[in-house]
């Protein structure tokens, strides 16, 4: 085993802000040995890192939820990791933590940011998917902002990423019925043969006015908003009655140059006494639990599925990401950094908990 002063640590620094698609010359790669460990710090290793669309805001220069990263930083991210060091009381070597690792192999931290993860008898890349942020994402923005009653109809762009897939199948639970939207045929009989949505529209393809008068003839309920631009001006325009509109994502316009314009037929919230409400995740985070007992069931009962597109290799991080904008991923987007530790579950207490 290699000791700490021999371990060295890879890392993506943030060079310079994109402009449209991140590119390889926006990041620095470096390697350099990894520090001694001070009381209170422990060491983390990156086994998988999250790939999101607010990867590439936090890139901007101006401030988004979180403050604009600086130059020369290490590339901000989400991830799953392992500890290989502790000199803290909190935390025992071979503890699953997740946090704000960021775009490197390994972490020295004091510990504040990280949550442990209970070993469970699932895959370890759920952790980042249905149980992780993403699942909080769809649960809380679909129940909590929209609250979907039986028989309503709910659209989803981006159905077949990682938020929309869960939305849509959270809304079937819920009784809705289902529309997504997705860019390809692939991903659009994945939404309808195994996912269970009741319609699919192919937005490259189709017209989206006319798609959407014929997909939801008594207009839309509940748009579960992950793309703004024109799907999303196309979605006002068939509103029902008291609709809700959950602003998610705006994917289409973080890779833009300029400012994008607006919607032009915002008077259709109006019209329809519609509302419209922005939300992140962590507006839960203490109600975590409450979602992760529900999502957990439904996983275990075959009623909630998901998919994970893995790139290997913490160096093909800056070209991975772009793949979100470009569409060429399905279902949640990660990085393998290193190998998973070989650790045991906690099989019995995880069934009786979400089970009983």
């Amino acid at each position: 085993m290699p000791t700490l002063q021999t371990r060295m640590n890879q890392r993506w620094l943030l060079s310079a802000r994109p402009l449209g698609h991140a590119r390889d010359s926006d990041f620095t790669w470096e390697e350099s040995p990894v520090e001694e460990l001070a009381d209170g710090q422990v060491l983390v290793r990156t086994v998988y890192l999250s790939l999101d669309p607010t990867n590439r805001v936090w890139m901007n220069e101006a401030d988004s939820y979180l403050p604009a990263l600086a130059l020369g930083s290490v590339m901000r991210g989400g991830g799953l990791g392992v500890i290989e060091e502790s000199r803290n009381s909190r935390f025992a070597v071979g503890d699953l933590v997740q946090g704000l690792l960021n775009w490197q192999l390994y972490l020295v931290s004091d510990g504040r940011g990280l949550s442990k993860v209970t070993r469970l008898p699932i895959p370890m890349t759920a952790y980042l998917g249905v149980l992780g942020h993403i699942g909080l994402t769809a649960y809380f923005g679909l129940l909590d902002v929209a609250k979907p009653r039986e028989g309503e109809t709910l659209v989803v762009s981006a159905g077949a990423g990682a938020v929309g897939s869960l939305v849509g199948q959270i809304g079937k639970i819920k009784g809705c019925r289902v529309v997504g939207i997705a860019g390809s045929e692939v991903k659009c009989r994945w939404m309808r043969d195994d996912l269970g949505f009741d319609s699919v529209i192919n937005y490259r393809i189709e017209n989206m006015p006319e798609a959407l008068r014929r997909h939801c003839p008594q207009g839309i309920d509940i748009y579960f908003d992950n793309v703004g631009g024109k799907i999303l001006e196309a979605a006002l325009d068939h509103l029902a009655m008291r609709a809700r509109i959950v602003a998610c994502g705006m994917i289409s316009q973080y890779n833009g140059s300029e400012a994008p314009g607006g919607p032009a037929n915002l008077t259709r919230l109006i019209m329809h006494r519609a509302r419209m409400e922005g939300f992140l995740c962590y507006d839960y985070a203490d109600r975590a639990m409450e979602a992760f007992t529900e999502l957990a069931q439904w996983m275990l009962l075959g009623k909630l599925h998901y998919r994970v597109d893995v790139v290997d290799g913490l160096e093909n991080a800056p070209k991975a990401l772009n793949r979100l904008f470009e569409g060429t991923n399905t279902g949640k987007l990660l990085v393998r950094v290193s190998e998973e530790p070989n650790l045991p579950t906690q099989a019995e207490s995880y069934t009786s908990k979400y089970l009983n």
